[in-house]
């Protein structure tokens, strides 16, 4: 995992939409994961600009979102559609066909679910998935608790998410109780991962992701078992991180190295398909 600390909120933000931005670059049609939340807002803002500054060509991209709440049509102005389309695919100029969102209104859920997934695959996997993490240490709608193998489907959401949550709603009640999310093991298929954090009221989580153990307890934790993590957070997140001057310290060190892993351009470079190849060789 490769933890970079920023100064503030924006220089965090800007930080993360270069590196987005270079996967576009080094792969015009590549696959993004997308998150919502307050967190990613500030790199979309930036994305859009380093689209226009530079006629960053966004046409052949295609683009999964992490979640949808349940019962919440498409139009709906808490829904995670139109996040995407207020804060992003409208300022990229993408077309509908290019973007996959979950349907939380669909008549079968777990269908969706599945095929999501399929959808996914047939898209040649997720070259980067952007994240935010939760206060409980969730990512995509993963709560405590959730299989670290798990894949998309629907869940019920903790209390303490709907409770951060409220203040997108008029009232707590009308936060929804259950989301359709993708699982932490399908999260953990992308060829690189972008996790995000701002603010003090992340900063247990984030050292525990960072720092803590391996645990269901923490989802986000999982991340330290991807081979390309990035971890970026403003100082108010990192401020319980017990080796944040060391983390500091190599960031500067590693100042000249690719920003993106080898195998989104090559995939055959993934070393968790070299292990599956070696493995495959040796049973047969």
């Amino acid at each position: 995992m490769f933890v970079k600390i920023e100064r503030d909120y924006d220089a965090m933000s800007a930080r993360g939409a270069q590196i987005v931005a270079e996967v576009v670059r080094q792969k015009p049609n590549a696959v993004l994961g997308l998150a919502t939340g307050s967190t990613p807002e500030g790199l979309y803002r930036c994305l859009i600009d380093i689209a226009r500054q530079e006629n960053l060509d966004f046409s052949q991209v295609t683009t999964f979102n992490l979640d949808e709440y349940e019962g919440l049509p498409a139009g709906h102005p808490q829904s995670y559609h139109a996040f995407m389309w207020e804060h992003l695919f409208e300022g990229l100029g993408l077309r509908e066909e290019q973007t996959n969102l979950l349907s939380g209104i669909a008549a079968d859920l777990p269908g969706e679910c599945v095929a999501f997934e399929q959808k996914i695959r047939a898209a040649g996997g997720i070259d980067i998935q952007v994240l935010g993490i939760g206060g409980d240490g969730h990512i995509a709608f993963c709560e405590p608790g959730s299989s670290l193998a798990g894949r998309t489907s629907v869940v019920a959401l903790h209390p303490q998410t709907i409770a951060d949550n409220a203040r997108f709603f008029d009232t707590e009640d009308e936060v929804p109780r259950r989301a359709l999310s993708m699982g932490v093991g399908t999260i953990l298929e992308a060829r690189s991962c972008l996790i995000l954090a701002k603010g003090e009221g992340k900063a247990q989580p984030w050292a525990g992701m960072i720092e803590g153990p391996v645990s269901s307890q923490v989802p986000a934790s999982a991340l330290q078992l991807h081979p390309w993590t990035i971890a970026i957070s403003d100082t108010a997140a990192a401020a319980q991180l017990k080796n944040g001057e060391y983390y500091q310290h190599v960031d500067r060190e590693r100042n000249d190295q690719p920003v993106i892993p080898p195998w989104i351009v090559d995939p055959d470079l993934d070393p968790r398909r070299q292990f599956a190849s070696r493995i495959e060789s040796v049973d047969g």
